[in-house]
């Protein structure tokens, strides 16, 4: 009966018309000058990914992480690890929020239910920056060291569409608010190994320096 139910499953596998495909990106600086690290990538392949439950942890008078990748309808926590109270908050259309000058955890999570860029920010600590990057479908990730990501893309049993809108981000774009977007030929997946993108970023931000006087203000409290 083992046989039989392994042959019959097999069967059904190879029976069903599902396309996957592979989309190996590379992410490079504007004139080639070198690998973007970092870059969000992401396609709306028609995948949806479920939602999850995240933190966004406050520590040495920072965000971590840096940039957090969320699928739609996600909650997240933002605890304060410092001994310094926080003032957390987004103005993004995407998500506005306001949680108030807090010590420790606040008491219910953050849902983002909206796909889009959210950048984080602190009241009190105004280097603090952090952004969410809130997606519907689980063609997305980040590129390495190399500038280099594969994105497994899946369109199920519908036909693969003609065009396919990439979006490519970085919290350092002249405008953060939102990806690039390029279009990308269906048939080009299959007949360029590695897509090549070239994007404009601004200059590495300066690091911050000591506390200035109302940091200092609010610290210890």
């Amino acid at each position: 009966m083992r046989v039989k139910t392994l042959c019959l499953v097999a069967a059904c596998l190879l029976s069903t018309p599902l396309i996957a495909e592979e989309l190996r990106m590379r992410v490079q600086l504007a004139g080639g000058a070198g690998p973007v690290t970092g870059a969000v990538v992401y396609l709306n392949d028609g995948s949806h990914a479920a939602p999850i439950r995240a933190e966004v942890i406050q520590k040495d008078r920072m965000f971590h992480p840096h940039v957090l990748i969320l699928p739609a309808g996600s909650s997240v926590d933002f605890p304060n690890q410092d001994n310094t109270q926080h003032h957390v908050y987004s103005f993004s259309p995407a998500k506005t929020f306001n949680l108030e000058l807090y010590a420790g955890k606040p008491e219910a999570p953050v849902l983002f239910d909206q796909p889009g860029i959210v950048e984080l920010g602190c009241n009190i600590h105004d280097h603090m920056q952090a952004f969410i990057v809130v997606a519907d479908t689980r063609a997305i990730g980040q590129t390495d060291e190399q500038g280099e990501l594969t994105l497994a893309l899946d369109f199920g049993a519908t036909p693969k569409p003609d065009s396919l809108s990439l979006n490519i981000w970085h919290p350092r774009l002249p405008d953060n608010t939102k990806p690039i977007v390029r279009e990308l030929n269906s048939a080009s997946l299959e007949n360029t190994p590695v897509h090549t993108v070239s994007i404009e970023l601004d200059p590495e931000p300066r690091h911050e320096g000591p506390l200035d006087h109302l940091q200092k203000r609010f610290q210890e409290l």
